[in-house]
C-alpha cells in the first residue's frame, strides 16, 4: 500500500481514558513500553488504555433430567422466554436512540412464536425446560446461518438470547457485564447487542476475540464513540488487570503499558478532548474550502440521543446525509402502515433542515422477514436493495409515497435516494417515480463498481450520487466484509477503491452536481482529507465521529488533501 502522507494512527489514549480517533491533539506517544502487542480488526476509532475484565461466560447446561410433568416445563419456557423479552424491552426503554430499536427487535426474537411452539414441542418429546430451549434455539440459529452474509452474523444475537433464556429456566441470573468500581477495558469472547447498550461510563473500549466490522454491537460501539477492536485472537487469554492500550482504528492492542506512558498519553487526550468538545462551525479546510459534515442517523431519536451531546445540534452537523430507514422495518412480520412510516418520516424532518433518505436497503442479507424473500445461496450478489422492487414493487411505492406525504407535512425538502442501483437504466426508473410524486432531488448510493465506472452515465438521471464505502470495497475487491482476515483489503486507502470514488468525483464535477460519500470511510478523520482531495463535497458519519473530522480538515488546505489524495492513487 503506498504512503498516503496520512499515517493511521498509534494507540494513545491513558488509563481511565477514552477517545473518538483523530488527527487534532492525538498525541500520545508509541507504546514502546508495551510487553507485547495483539491484533484484531478496528472497527470504532479511538484509543483507551486500561485494566482488562473479562465477560463472565454462558451459564453451563446441567445433565438433561427426567420430566415428569411436561405441562410445567413448558410454563417454565414460556416464563423464561418472556422474561428475556421484558429485560431486553426495559433496556431499550433506558437506552432510546438506535441502541433501543436493535433491542426491541432481539426483544420480538424472543417473543416469536415459533420460538416458543419449538421448544413447547421438545418439554412435550420430554426435554427439560433448559434442554428444550437450548435445542429450539440451536436449530433457530443452524437456519440463520445456512444463509450466509449479515444473516450468518444475526445468528450470533441468538446466541445471546439463548443464554439467558437458559439462565432464566435455571433460576439464575442472566449474563451480565462486570462491576469492578473502576474505568476498565471490557474483553469477551464476543458481545451481544444487549451488553453492549447497557455498557456504563466505567468501560474505556470494547474488544472481542470474534466478530465481525457490521455487528450489531459495532453499531452501538460507533454511537457510543467507543474505541472497539474485534477479531482479536488471543485476547481472553490475558488475566483480568492486564492494563492493556486498544487502539480502535488500527485494531493493536499494546499488552502492558508502564506508567509513564499512560501519564503521558492522558495529558495529550484531555487536550484533544478539549479541542474536539469545542469544535463548531461549517466543514472547511484551512483555505476555506467547503466540505459538507452530515449525519448516519437511524430514526429521529439518534438527533437527540438522551443524556449525551451527540446529536444534531451538539456536534454542529450540517444535516443528516444518511436516514437508513430500514431501522423501521427490522425483523418486523408485517410492513409498517403507510401512516406510520409518514409520521416516523416527518419526525426526522421537523428536526433537521436538510435530509438524504435512503429507500429501503433490505434483502436476504437483512433481517426483513415480512418481504417472504426466498433464501440464497450468496445473499450479497442478490435480491438487495433496489434489487427488492424487481420482486415487490409495491414496497418502494408505499414508501415513496409516505416520504412525499411527510415532506408536504412538514413543509421540507428532503433529497431521496436508491440503495444497491447498478445501472443508468435502474437509476431512471427510480427517478422517474420519485419526481412523479414531487421529490425534486433524487439520488442513487455508488456501492457496486459498475456503478462507479459509469457514474457519469447515472448523473445525467439524478441529481447526486451518495458513495457507500464498505460495500463498495467489499465488490471492488471480492472480500466478504464480515471476514476479519480480509481486513486489508478492505482498507478505505486501497488505491482501487479510491481510483473508483475518483471516477464518481470527476463526474460530479463535470455533471455540476454533488458527489458525498456515506461509509464509514467518511468518519475517520485520517481518511477524510483523502476523500475530499479526490472531489468529495460531502461526508456523512456517526454523530461522535463529526468533530474530529471537522478538525482534521481545518489543519489541511484543500491542495494539502489534493495531494495526499494523489499520492494515494499513486
Amino acid at each position: 500500500m503506498p504512503d498516503t502522507g496520512v499515517p493511521r494512527p498509534g494507540p494513545t489514549a491513558p488509563t481511565g481514558t477514552a477517545g473518538q480517533g483523530g488527527t487534532p491533539g492525538q498525541g500520545g506517544g508509541s507504546w514502546a513500553g508495551a510487553a507485547g502487542r495483539l491484533s484484531g480488526l478496528g472497527v470504532s476509532q479511538g484509543r483507551a488504555a486500561g485494566p482488562v475484565m473479562r465477560l463472565a461466560g454462558p451459564p453451563e447446561l446441567p445433565a438433561p433430567r427426567a420430566v415428569t410433568d411436561p405441562g410445567a416445563e413448558a410454563a417454565t419456557v414460556a416464563k423464561a422466554l418472556a422474561a428475556v423479552a421484558a429485560e431486553l424491552n426495559r433496556r431499550a426503554m433506558a437506552a432510546g436512540g438506535e441502541a433501543a430499536e436493535i433491542l426491541e427487535a432481539l426483544a420480538m426474537i424472543a417473543e416469536d412464536p415459533v420460538l416458543l411452539e419449538e421448544a413447547e414441542r421438545l418439554t412435550g418429546a420430554g426435554h427439560d425446560a433448559a434442554h428444550a430451549l437450548d435445542a429450539a434455539f440451536a436449530r433457530h440459529r443452524e437456519a440463520l446461518a445456512a444463509l450466509g452474509g449479515h444473516l450468518a452474523e444475526r445468528a450470533a444475537d441468538l446466541d445471546d438470547l439463548r443464554h439467558r433464556a437458559v439462565a432464566s429456566a435455571l433460576g439464575l441470573p442472566m449474563p451480565g457485564l462486570p462491576s469492578p468500581g473502576h474505568p476498565y477495558v471490557l474483553v469477551a469472547t464476543d458481545l451481544s447487542p444487549a451488553d453492549t447498550a447497557g455498557l456504563g461510563p466505567d468501560v474505556l473500549a470494547l474488544v472481542t476475540e470474534r466478530g465481525g466490522p457490521t455487528s450489531h454491537t459495532v453499531i452501538l460501539a460507533r454511537g457510543r464513540g467507543l474505541p472497539a477492536v474485534v477479531a482479536c485472537g488471543g485476547v481472553m487469554d490475558l488475566d483480568d488487570g492486564t492494563v492493556i492500550g486498544v487502539d480502535g482504528g488500527t485494531g493493536e492492542i499494546a499488552i502492558g503499558l508502564t506508567e509513564l506512558e499512560t501519564a503521558e498519553v492522558a495529558r495529550a487526550e484531555t487536550a484533544r478532548r478539549t479541542l474536539l468538545g469545542t469544535s463548531r462551525g461549517p466543514g472547511r479546510t484551512a483555505d476555506g474550502h467547503p466540505v459538507k459534515l452530515l449525519l448516519n442517523i437511524g430514526s429521529a431519536a439518534d438527533l437527540r440521543p438522551a443524556g449525551t451531546e451527540a446529536g444534531l445540534a451538539g456536534v454542529g452537523a450540517e444535516g443528516v446525509g444518511l436516514f437508513r430507514t430500514e431501522f423501521l422495518f427490522l425483523d418486523r412480520k408485517r410492513a409498517p402502515s403507510f401512516e406510520e412510516q409518514v409520521g416516523a418520516y416527518a419526525e426526522v424532518f421537523e428536526q433537521a433542515e436538510s435530509v438524504v433518505v435512503r429507500t429501503l436497503d433490505a434483502g436476504t442479507d437483512k433481517p426483513l422477514p415480512f418481504l417472504g424473500l426466498p433464501a440464497e445461496q450468496n445473499p450479497a450478489l442478490g435480491v438487495r436493495g433496489l434489487r427488492v422492487d424487481r420482486l415487490l414493487p409495491g414496497v418502494l411505492d408505499t414508501q415513496l409515497d409516505a416520504i412525499a406525504a411527510a415532506a408536504r407535512d412538514t413543509g421540507t425538502r428532503p433529497w431521496v435516494m436508491a440503495p444497491m442501483v447498478t445501472t443508468a437504466e435502474e437509476a431512471a426508473g427510480f427517478a422517474r417515480r420519485a419526481r412523479a410524486r414531487g421529490i425534486e432531488q433524487v439520488g442513487v448510493m455508488v456501492e457496486v463498481p459498475a456503478a462507479a465506472l459509469r457514474a457519469g452515465r447515472l448523473l445525467r438521471e439524478v441529481d447526486f450520487l451518495s458513495i457507500g464505502t464498505n460495500d463498495l470495497a467489499q465488490y471492488t475487491f471480492a472480500a466478504d466484509r464480515q471476514h476479519p482476515a480480509l481486513a486489508d483489503l478492505l482498507d478505505p486507502r486501497q488505491p482501487a477503491l479510491l481510483e473508483l470514488i475518483a471516477l464518481c468525483a470527476r463526474a460530479g464535477r463535470e455533471a455540476g452536481k454533488p458527489v458525498g460519500v456515506c461509509g464509514e470511510a467518511a468518519g475517520d478523520p485520517l481518511i477524510a482529507p483523502l476523500l475530499v482531495g479526490l472531489g468529495v463535497t460531502s461526508l456523512s458519519m456517526a454523530p461522535v465521529c463529526v468533530p474530529a473530522v471537522r478538525e482534521a480538515l481545518a489543519g489541511l488546505t484543500h491542495e494539502e488533501c489534493g495531494h495526499r489524495a494523489r499520492t494515494a492513487l499513486g
